[in-house]
């Protein structure tokens, strides 16, 4: 990992004219096709069958079988993608115009604009500041009589701490759904996330480490949610009735075949992928702790396996000359390694928040939504101003080199910090 302090270019930062340090990474293009997944495709194709109604033995129900198989849960429901996999899941579940679902301040928006398109209530709770997953007191605290559920989000991969927040649910009586958008394989004691909620929700919009370009899948253990879900899933129609008898008013939530199939063969290859990538992340982890500065969220030997949809890191810069964080990644950037900085901001902070656009859909007076724009919550605040660092999955699918060269680049900005902090204070 030292290599680049030798070499005259090495020495500059790419930033600032200098060579790259991991110029040489090579990253593996995401998403990976295979012959395999070009035939399954071809043979759905030339089928003919592209829609599953009434299909014995389809595409998306062999998809559904596996897939629950795999992540240890009874049964399964392919959607069109993982935003309509949460609508289903709050859906089914029971939650109705008015009530309250508490979700995560960090997450993707769809984890929250889900729940006011079924004419509920987010309310954001605070994360936990050693793991950044939300923190089963915050949850707690924030259990109102309105509320209903409880949105879990497993976020970049990371699982929440099912062992605080499960007897929370029990005790209050709470609908609880895992978005595992981000935890294709992540396992919490040997058991897959996505089978301890009532429901488990998923996504395989292009960039996740399961994809079909769209598509999700909700996770059930209980046969009756199984079986409303199903109704609700499919414009109100029992899969085993033909015709247009219709149980229940509904939306079409369904999954084509051509989907279904490359799902399906995609799927071949995950549990290899999951544990590549956790052999890298391990690596990419014990090193960035040798260099200091950067570090992985906590170890948690709960975490049996660890599925990623990117890497989360925390960023210390009082040991960066106090450069920002927003520096260090163009810094990062500019050398040759893939990064960000997430999501960016907390939830609530996104223009959608605003009150006046929740309460139009909610059809509800203004004073009567939460005040979004002026909500703080400090964990999730500073996480996002000042520590977080993400790297995409397909880093951790490069080879050992690529991801020591990962290393030699912080390595790197770190011993020219000074040049950066400089820079950021004539600017």
């Amino acid at each position: 990992m030292s290599t680049w302090k030798g070499r005259d270019g090495m020495r500059k930062l790419a930033i600032n004219g200098g060579e790259q340090a991991a110029g040489e990474l090579a990253v593996p293009p995401w998403p990976y096709v295979t012959d395999e997944d070009r035939k399954a495709v071809m043979e759905a194709l030339e089928s003919g069958q592209w829609c599953r109604l009434m299909i014995p033995n389809s595409r998306a129900e062999a998809f559904e079988t596996a897939y629950a198989q795999y992540h240890d849960a009874k049964h399964a429901i392919v959607v069109s993608n993982g935003t309509v996999a949460i609508e289903l899941a709050l859906i089914a579940g029971g939650v109705r115009p008015g009530d309250e679902v508490l979700v995560p301040a960090v997450t993707f928006i769809a984890s929250a604009s889900a729940i006011v398109r079924v004419g509920a209530i987010p309310i954001f709770v605070d994360s936990d500041p050693e793991t950044l997953s939300v923190a089963a007191s915050a949850v707690e605290a924030a259990i109102t009589s309105r509320t209903r559920a409880i949105l879990a989000v497993h976020y970049g991969g990371y699982p929440v701490d099912l062992d605080a927040l499960l007897p929370i649910v029990e005790k209050h009586d709470l609908l609880l759904i895992e978005d595992c958008a981000h935890a294709q394989g992540t396992e919490w004691r040997n058991r897959k996330v996505g089978s301890y909620g009532h429901f488990g929700t998923f996504s395989f919009q292009n960039s996740k480490a399961l994809t079909s370009g769209e598509g999700g899948v909700v996770l059930i253990n209980d046969d009756s949610l199984y079986r409303d879900t199903l109704l609700y899933g499919n414009i109100g129609r029992d899969w085993s009735q033909p015709g247009y008898d219709h149980c229940v008013l509904a939306s079409n939530y369904r999954l084509p075949e051509l989907t279904a199939a490359l799902l399906r063969s995609q799927l071949n290859r995950l549990q290899e992928q999951v544990e590549q990538r956790m052999r890298a992340g391990n690596i990419l982890g014990e090193g960035l702790k040798s260099i200091g500065g950067v570090k992985p969220l906590k170890a948690d030997l709960r975490i049996t396996q660890r599925g990623y949809y990117f890497m989360v890191l925390r960023y210390d810069r009082s040991q960066f000359a106090d450069v920002p964080v927003s520096r260090f990644i163009e810094a990062l950037r500019a050398e040759g390694v893939p990064c960000s900085s997430g999501y960016g901001m907390p939830l609530y902070r996104q223009p959608a928040f605003g009150r006046e656009h929740v309460a139009d859909l909610l059809g509800r007076k203004i004073d009567e939504v939460p005040d979004y724009p002026n909500l703080f919550l400090p964990v999730a605040e500073h996480f996002c101003t000042e520590e977080q660092i993400t790297i995409p999955h397909p880093v951790l699918l490069a080879d050992r080199d690529g991801v020591e060269a990962v290393l030699e680049t912080v390595l790197k900005v770190k011993t020219h910090a000074e040049e950066l902090s400089e820079q950021q204070a004539l600017s």
